[in-house]
């Protein structure tokens, strides 16, 4: 089997008021990323992670924070756009690690239904993705509720 793995990392400062989505959901009303898109932070990685273990370069390349094109766009739709091209190459997902960093608002309670929306979204069972949720303990813009971040990886396979 070709298997190919992929990193991806984003990170989004935050502002008063809006919607914070994080893995296709919403997990805030009272906060916000500073973004072109919706600045899903979890999703941004997932995709980096996919085009890292393709060798296509990185999300900005594909979807410019500098086009109209993608102002306010749904992440989703660059998960869906990329995982599309991916597939057409012959290569589907094995399996998917993501890490949210950030200190508001707490995710435990969001876990499972992030872990539910991108497995779908990936097209994969519940049981090959994970994802964890974490803080920077009060340290940089992070641990003090300014940005949040997420790590994602992802291994992909093609044939037997």
């Amino acid at each position: 089997m070709d298997l190919r793995i992929g990193h991806g990392y984003d990170l989004h400062r935050l502002k008063e008021g809006g919607e914070l989505m994080l893995g296709g959901v919403c997990v805030s009303r009272q906060i916000s990323p500073v973004a072109h898109s919706d600045g899903d932070v979890a999703i941004h990685a997932l995709v980096d992670a996919l085009l890292g273990a393709m060798g296509w370069g990185d999300i900005g390349e594909w979807f410019a924070n500098t086009d109209a094109k993608w102002k306010q766009a749904a992440s989703r739709v660059f998960l869906e756009t990329v995982l599309k091209k991916v597939r057409e190459e012959g290569f589907a997902v094995v399996n998917a690690d993501v890490t949210i960093l950030a200190e508001k608002p707490k995710l435990k309670a969001y876990k499972p239904q992030i872990r539910q929306v991108l497995a779908g979204l990936l097209g994969v069972d519940q049981g090959r993705v994970n994802v964890k949720a974490g803080t920077n303990e009060g340290c940089d813009a992070i641990g003090r509720g300014e940005a949040l971040a997420a790590h994602a990886v992802v291994l992909i396979g093609r044939g037997e």
